[in-house]
């Protein structure tokens, strides 16, 4: 399959978006822990006899990692253009479809896990859009806190997909597809 100058365009700069929305997860959930980082902090000043309360190490461990938090929204909005891009080319250009029902059982599997991958990056879009505008919408705190522990939950599907792509693409450009990657790269190359 020969990809379109527009479908490799947005299969990259998608991956960068992704995996930069997965590095600022990756992030705080890590290095940048509110709770490791207070703890840290409440410590560190001590030792410079400087006591802080546990509530205001908190602050200030979020507010170390607010500018790297500025990013996953900053990511999360051009997701939500490579969402609407990518449903765009489906109906615009033919070179992304494939007859379904010519498929192997193998390349129908696939195609199934990709249009999965769609579907919850189009999820994970919108109830980023949700989370950042809750106030805006009117909505509970209640409700917002359930979104968002449905949105890190689907979440991980994301981190499944990414590794099982890269995964298979290394297995398919090593075996029977050579030159799937240069294809997607520069789409010269006939699979």
């Amino acid at each position: 399959m020969k990809y379109s100058v527009g479908f490799r365009v947005w299969h990259w700069l998608n991956a960068f978006v992704v995996l930069g929305l997965l590095g600022t997860v990756f992030l705080r959930k890590t290095f940048l822990s509110w709770r490791t980082n207070s703890e840290i902090l409440m410590n560190k000043l001590a030792e410079f006899d400087i006591v802080v309360t546990a509530e205001q190490s908190k602050v200030l461990a979020k507010a170390v990692r607010s500018g790297m938090w500025e990013w996953h929204i900053i990511l999360g909005y051009a997701l939500v253009f490579s969402v609407a891009f990518r449903i765009y080319l489906y109906f615009k250009d033919t070179s992304v479809r494939e007859s379904f029902s010519s498929l192997d059982l193998h390349k129908k599997a696939v195609h199934i896990l990709y249009y999965i991958f769609y579907a919850t990056l189009f999820f994970m879009a919108v109830s980023g859009v949700f989370l950042e505008f809750y106030k805006e919408l009117g909505v509970s705190k209640d409700f917002t806190h359930d979104i968002k522990e449905i949105h890190e939950l689907v979440f991980n599907f994301i981190w499944f997909f990414v590794v099982a792509h890269i995964g298979g693409v290394v297995m398919a450009e090593l075996t029977k597809e050579k030159g799937l990657i240069s294809n997607m790269i520069s789409g010269d190359k006939k699979i």
